[in-house]
């Protein structure tokens, strides 16, 4: 009797694992889409705050490199064939970023290797590699 109950208290939970999976899938999405929209419209600002509180202020962005995105527009984000999972709490994507430069309107492509972990406390993804570096040539 005690193995039975057992099992039926393990299987009662496994549709709230599935659940917290799919809760965690969608907020990924919705992330993931939130965070390419603002890049795409060069909203580097609103960029920053999908960027781990810890990381930004471990690396604050200097007024210098703000000053740099906004020296360019974005005329492209391709996330190619879209996030891999690293377990159940990470995300890699790398993303290719069509940039053009206001001043000379010449365009340019970088690669940006994004890492996202989520935070099961607050329940949100975090983009922990921080901004794209568009100071490489």
């Amino acid at each position: 009797m005690r193995r039975i109950l057992i099992t039926l208290a393990a299987l009662a939970t496994l549709p709230l694992v599935g659940c917290a999976t799919q809760q965690r899938s969608d907020t990924l999405t919705t992330t993931l889409n939130a965070y390419a929209s603002v890049v795409r419209w060069g909203d580097f600002h609103a960029a920053e705050q999908f960027v781990d509180p810890k990381v930004r202020e471990e690396h604050p962005t200097s007024s210098l490199e703000m000053a740099r995105y906004d020296q360019y527009k974005v005329s492209g984000y391709d996330e190619g064939k879209g996030p891999t999972p690293h377990g159940d709490f990470e995300v890699t994507q790398v993303v290719q970023i069509n940039l053009v430069n206001v001043n000379t309107q010449s365009e340019r492509t970088i690669t940006d290797r994004q890492t996202w972990h989520y935070d099961e406390a607050g329940k949100h993804w975090w983009l922990v590699s921080g901004l794209p570096d568009i100071s490489r040539q």
